[in-house]
């Protein structure tokens, strides 16, 4: 479960009074699939960093299944994010130089704790399950978007984690591309992974089956679980 309560938060050099989050409050079950949306700047990036841990400089408290995040130190956070939370972005993160097959093993590199795991059959595994075995090999420049962003999708994966956290999926794709992709998070959603996307596209909204509105730093609506 997820669970956020009362949290606030202010960038430096805000004018007075003048906050990103402004009291939020939010729970979110294990194995929901929910779509956070808002207008630009309503706060939807904010709200996803700090219930991934990328940002704990806020007032509140957030818990990520039964762990509160500011407890925990650097090297805790990093290690609980790596295992326990994949992240997805809209502009895909992937290093032009490295092949699919490396790209989705990046994060073996810089975990603390490997689990006696072979990043290679782990990355294979990974981005087959995801329909891109015969592309292990292929450098991003070789890939459509569509391709690139279920690499980047595999390696959120890597390490098998329970929730993924996603900012405009598929902001960056064409129609049909980016429904390839909800369906893909919609399976993921159906093999028990908690499914978090921050999104303005009505036909992700659609695939969601739990809405949470935010406007001006505050939600406005979904803040009960279904």
């Amino acid at each position: 479960m997820i669970r956020i309560t009362d949290v606030r938060k202010r960038y430096d050099g805000a004018a007075p009074g003048e906050e990103a989050l402004r009291g939020c409050s939010l729970e979110i079950q294990e194995g929901e699939f929910v779509a956070i949306v808002g207008t630009s700047g309503s706060g939807k990036t904010t709200l996803l960093n700090v219930i991934g841990g990328l940002d704990t400089s806020y007032s509140g408290t957030v818990e990520v299944f039964g762990r509160t995040l500011k407890t925990l130190s650097d090297g805790e956070l990093a290690t609980f994010r790596n295992g326990q939370i994949g992240f997805v972005f809209q502009h895909f993160s992937l290093l032009d130089h490295l092949t699919a097959l490396e790209n989705v093993a990046l994060p073996f590199h810089f975990a603390r704790e490997t689990h006696g795991i072979d990043p290679i059959a782990r990355a294979t595994e990974a981005l087959t399950d995801l329909g891109l075995g015969a592309k292990l090999n292929e450098r991003p420049g070789n890939l459509s978007g569509g391709q690139k962003q279920r690499v980047a999708i595999a390696r959120a994966l890597f390490f098998k984690p329970r929730l993924l956290l996603c900012d405009e999926p598929t902001g960056s794709l064409d129609t049909k591309t980016g429904e390839q992709i909800i369906q893909t998070f919609e399976q993921l959603n159906a093999d028990g992974y908690t499914v978090v996307i921050i999104t303005h596209e009505a036909r992700v909204s659609r695939a969601a089956k739990r809405l949470v509105q935010i406007e001006d730093g505050q939600i406005v609506s979904g803040e009960a679980a279904p």
